[in-house]
């Protein structure tokens, strides 16, 4: 029964065998895509050796449940993996260049963004992206407020924090646009009229 005044709210639809199983295999398929990644090297003895880990922690430490409710976009997920790769090589040339340069000391800061798709899922794959690429790394994640706070290297002035936070904004509109829904991916594109109006 709801209290008087307060609409039904829709259904939740029961998650069958096959939901499981998806979301099992999807979790599977994302720990072998970080396992191949740390490794930094795709072969054959990396690829089982990844199912065999994942498979592993999946089975002595099951992760919570994390429904699936996106749709997988192949042209938005090559999209995102070659922009990754992008951005991996330009943040390791960086970060390389900081190393080597004689007398140079980087700033360092703390930033907490909040994403705009407040799912476990989102948010674990935008925190294991932005982590990944040199120069940035996750200290805390809040998922009540679906909060990242990050530590960011060789920052000089309030613009590149700023410019931090729209990077990893980015990184989220890129996950969310390759396996999103539509209602979430409503969330993480521009309005129509503001963006006609910024043109």
């Amino acid at each position: 029964m709801t209290e008087a005044g307060a609409a039904p709210g829709p259904p939740t639809p029961p998650r069958g065998r096959f939901g499981r199983w998806r979301d099992q295999a999807l979790a599977l398929g994302w720990l072998v895509v970080v396992w191949i990644l740390l490794w930094g090297d795709v072969n054959v003895g990396n690829l089982i050796g990844g199912l065999l880990v994942g498979s592993a922690v999946l089975l002595f430490f099951p992760l919570p449940a994390v429904s699936f409710g996106g749709r997988l976009r192949p042209g938005a997920l090559l999209a995102f993996a070659c922009r990754f790769v992008v951005e991996l090589v330009s943040a390791s040339l960086h970060v390389a260049r900081i190393a080597v340069q004689p007398g140079y000391r980087p700033r360092g800061a703390i930033i907490a963004v909040t994403l705009r798709v407040p799912t476990d899922l989102n948010l674990a794959l935008t925190a294991e992206a932005v982590s990944l690429v040199p120069g940035t790394l996750i200290i805390e994640v809040d998922r009540d407020t679906s909060t990242l706070y990050l530590h960011v290297l060789d920052t000089h002035a309030p613009a590149d924090l700023a410019l931090s936070r729209e990077r990893t904004l980015d990184v989220e509109r890129r996950i969310v646009r390759a396996v999103g829904s539509a209602a979430e991916l409503r969330r993480v594109e521009p309005d129509p009229a503001e963006k006609g109006n910024s043109q």
